[in-house]
């Protein structure tokens, strides 16, 4: 942290944004009201407020703390600007920014709350390049820096190093029990685990020491997973109706397609205008994985119409992603809320290989994408070819209630009119691990 060198009101400032603490927001605005000439105060507060800034007061906030930065050295201007490239969306020029400031800088904590950049510009390559930069990093940083050791953790739970990723969000955690990253990956290892209440229940006791906390809504997205995964179909529902806002439309709609690929009632959904809306807003279809899960929105709804039409639209988009996976992917969705499930086997695959990775997300979020292909496969009167292709996530999780479901008879396909489907039992989880 001695890349902003302050005193107690930094610190403390930096340190509950590393743990992504629901006080991060009041602790950098009293920063920047105490320093206002600190040029990455302004610029991390800006980060953490971009989205509710029009464009030009985001330019003019950070062009003031560039001007600040520059009086304080060359890391200070460095942390700016890669703050600037990452809040104007310029991800891939955000992550090439990142490999030369880690290089001058190595093990800057600060500068890593910028790494989704290698993410989220969408290109393997660099996604491969950010993972070996968390990997050297954490090394540099050493392991008392409980903000990489949680990076670290994230990074090896999505590339499937479960065992590890989750012993370094313990330990993470043993260092500083309120490491917002760490309890993220431990989510998603566990999740791989298939630990059902055990993991549910340790989220709702982290969540209770700072029920403010940034990742509130998305944790209690996980813990409905987990619930899933032992057959708590009520508290799936429960969570999904109190803890999701209207605007998480992405966590609501992948939840209720869930339930319903498992034969089960939805919770609350999305309205339908809303969806639609966001489609045809400008930027709607910017990103795939922002429009696959509207996609998943749609089929929730079983608007088929929709489905097509999106689909039409991403076959005709020059953007190869869209073009070969994503297209075919909603097509199979529409097929399957028209009653055509072999017809969604054959979409999905063809899609071969490592094809749904170019999709984005994580693998808890891309999975759904197989659990779709296992649905229309027992709907299709192939159970056998769905239990096989669901197989090693059975083996390895402790509980997979719902993967047995998953190709079962009576899932979404199976339902003869519009949802919900006809449900196939809520018996809730045992509450031990």
């Amino acid at each position: 942290m001695d890349a902003v060198a302050g005193g107690p009101l930094a610190q403390r400032a930096v340190t509950e944004l590393l743990a992504l603490s629901g006080q991060l927001l009041p602790s950098l605005r009293a920063w920047v009201a105490a320093e206002p000439e600190c040029g990455v105060a302004r610029a991390l507060l800006v980060l953490v407020t971009a989205d509710r800034l029009g464009d030009t007061e985001l330019r003019d906030e950070l062009v003031v703390a560039h001007r600040h930065a520059q009086a304080a050295g060359e890391r200070q201007v460095s942390l700016v600007h890669g703050v600037f490239l990452f809040t104007h969306r310029q991800y891939r020029l955000t992550a090439e920014h990142l490999t030369g400031h880690f290089a001058r800088w190595p093990g800057d904590e600060v500068a890593g709350l910028l790494l989704g950049a290698f993410a989220q510009c969408g290109e393997p390559g660099l996604r491969a390049h950010g993972d070996a930069v968390v990997e050297e990093q954490a090394a540099l940083a050493g392991p008392d820096s409980w903000a990489w050791a949680g990076w670290l953790a994230a990074a090896r739970a999505e590339r499937g190093r479960v065992r590890e990723a989750h012993q370094l969000a313990e330990h993470a955690l043993e260092l500083c029990p309120r490491a917002g990253v760490a309890v993220h990956a431990l989510a998603h290892a566990e999740h791989e685990w298939g630990v059902g209440r055990a993991g549910a229940t340790f989220l709702d006791t982290w969540l209770a020491g700072d029920p403010g906390a940034v990742q509130s809504r998305h944790l209690n997205w996980h813990a409905a997973l987990h619930s899933l995964a032992c057959g708590d179909f009520t508290d799936v529902r429960r969570r999904a109706d109190t803890a999701l806002d209207r605007s998480d439309v992405g966590m609501r709609a992948a939840t209720n397609w869930r339930l319903l690929l498992a034969g089960q009632r939805p919770a609350g959904r999305n309205d339908l205008g809303q969806v639609r809306e966001l489609i045809a807003a400008p930027g709607g279809t910017a990103e795939i994985f922002h429009t696959f899960n509207l996609a998943l929105a749609l089929a929730v709804e079983a608007a088929t119409d929709d489905l097509y039409a999106l689909a039409h639209r991403a076959a005709a988009d020059p953007r190869a992603d869209f073009r070969d996976v994503l297209a075919p992917v909603v097509r199979a969705l529409g097929e399957i809320t028209a009653g055509r499930p072999r017809v969604a086997v054959d979409l999905l695959t063809g899609l071969g290989g490592d094809a749904v990775e170019r999709i984005g997300g994580v693998r808890v979020e891309r999975e759904i994408v197989q659990d779709t292909l296992a649905r229309a496969l027992a709907d299709a009167g192939e159970p056998g070819r769905a239990a096989a292709l669901l197989r090693h996530r059975v083996a390895g999780r402790r509980h997979h209630a719902y993967e047995d479901l998953l190709s079962a008879p009576g899932g979404v396909g199976a339902a003869p009119g519009p949802f919900p489907p006809r449900s196939v039992g809520e018996a809730a989880c045992p509450r031990t691990s």
